[in-house]
């Protein structure tokens, strides 16, 4: 991408109503604008760097056996009278009538439609286990909407849902996206906490949010400092026993503010191993047995021949809210500071003098060159200064900046920049692409 072509509207100024750092840089870097309280336009290098956060969270999914569907946004409202929680869900709940007087309701969460398709179809046990997910929009009506897309009304969501003949299966499901879960946040350079959690109006009585630590999060937590650095479970075999990796987060502390045991704590972890520290929650996963399968009829018939109501779990990450999370967790006074594999470009071309033959066709090779190589460049090509130009690439978080000016070029030589910590190369222009193609400076 060229950026002479490309729309992004960068502020120089913080906004004032932006009060955490993730929601000042995303308004200040151009990825976001507000149309509404807590209603954002996602601007293209926000909607780059959603779409593969969306794509990490598909491909662990789907690596994990989960199936996925699209439901709509607009639910019936009979869909949760059957539930019993349409009056209890609250004026979070957006209510629609049309032009028919028939109730509908934008979707908050999907527990009732998922439900209805599932007992559509599912009659046998022979048809379980199932695992279903989309990625989908949703919407609930905050009364203070604030820190931009951590807090918002409307927000991109993925939710799965795990249909089971047992409580034994139902787990294993739930181990699954435990795993899964670890590995989808490592990918992008997070450091995840399993934490013991509230079941809050989902229900259930197994539940798990998924929080990474940082300065400006929004609840209290406590953990084993051992959960923070423990790494990945990475490739695993999603149908073979994953209990003892769960029980290898679970048997050390962790708990949000809600679940938190002092007593418990001062107990269990030595004081050295302490960590008490602001949380964000990136993902939830709940299993609630036949919470909604129960009032909602959805049977299956037994190996014993009898009807039983299905267990089932339900399991949230918060795509877009993970935009704003990653800025909390990687970022310094310039700017956003991308793990690559969320990166909105791979890295940027800086022509320092455009209109200059030597720079412009330096410029033109090598941004030519890494595009073929698939490391999706930017190349700036516009008349600005070299300060605007420099501030602009530390403020989108590129991770690699490829500088070339005419003083470099006539001894031969272009600079590379490492955005994460602030190191320079000098190297010629060929021995520049081959580094950053082979991923040398990682």
């Amino acid at each position: 991408m060229r950026l002479s072509r490309f729309f992004l509207p960068v502020l120089k100024e913080t906004p004032s109503d932006a009060q955490i750092v993730s929601h000042q840089l995303m308004l200040r870097a151009g990825m976001i604008r507000q149309e509404a309280a807590g209603i954002y336009a996602w601007l293209p290098l926000g909607l780059r760097v959603l779409r593969k956060i969306e794509t990490i969270v598909r491909e662990e999914q789907n690596r994990a056996g989960a199936i996925e569907l699209l439901m709509p946004t607009l639910q019936p409202a009979d869909l949760w009278r059957e539930s019993g929680r349409y009056d209890d869900y609250g004026k979070e709940m957006l209510r629609i009538v049309d032009r028919h007087e028939r109730d509908l309701l934008y979707g908050p969460t999907n527990e009732e439609m998922i439900t209805e398709i599932f007992r559509g179809y599912c009659r046998s046990y022979k048809d379980l286990p199932k695992i279903l997910y989309h990625i989908q929009w949703k919407f609930r009506d905050e009364i203070r909407p604030r820190f931009g897309v951590m807090r918002g009304r409307e927000f991109l969501m993925k939710d799965a849902y795990s249909f089971d003949l047992d409580l034994e299966s139902a787990t294993k499901a739930y181990n699954k996206m435990f795993v899964a879960y670890l590995n989808t946040f490592a990918r992008m350079g997070l450091k995840s906490v399993p934490m013991r959690a509230d079941t809050g109006p989902i229900g259930g009585k197994l539940s798990h949010e998924f929080i990474i630590l940082a300065e400006t999060g929004e609840s209290e937590v406590f953990c084993d400092a051992r959960l923070v650095d423990m790494p990945a479970p990475g490739e695993v075999d999603f149908d073979g026993d994953l209990q003892p990796l769960v029980d290898q987060r679970t048997a050390l502390y962790a708990a949000t503010e809600e679940m938190h045991d002092a007593a418990r704590f001062e107990a269990d972890v030595p004081e050295e191993r302490r960590v008490s520290a602001r949380g964000i929650e990136v993902g939830h996963i709940f299993n609630f047995g036949t919470k909604y399968s129960d009032p909602m009829k959805a049977l299956v018939t037994g190996p014993d021949g009898k009807d039983t109501a299905v267990h089932m779990g339900s399991y949230g990450v918060g795509v877009s809210r993970l935009l704003g999370a990653i800025i909390e967790a990687s970022h310094d006074e310039n700017g956003v500071i991308w793990p690559e594999a969320v990166a909105p470009f791979g890295a940027g071309v800086i022509n320092m003098r455009a209109g200059d033959e030597a720079c412009d066709a330096a410029s033109t090779d090598v941004y030519a060159k890494l595009d073929a190589a698939g490391l999706e460049p930017l190349l700036d090509d516009t008349n600005e200064r070299a300060g605007a130009k420099f501030a602009t690439m530390d403020l989108i978080g590129v991770p690699y900046q490829v500088v070339i000016g005419p003083r470099g070029l006539k001894e031969g030589k272009v600079e590379v920049k490492i955005r994460a910590s602030g190191e320079r190369h000098e190297l010629s222009l060929e021995d520049a692409v081959n580094r950053l193609v082979e991923g040398a400076f990682k």
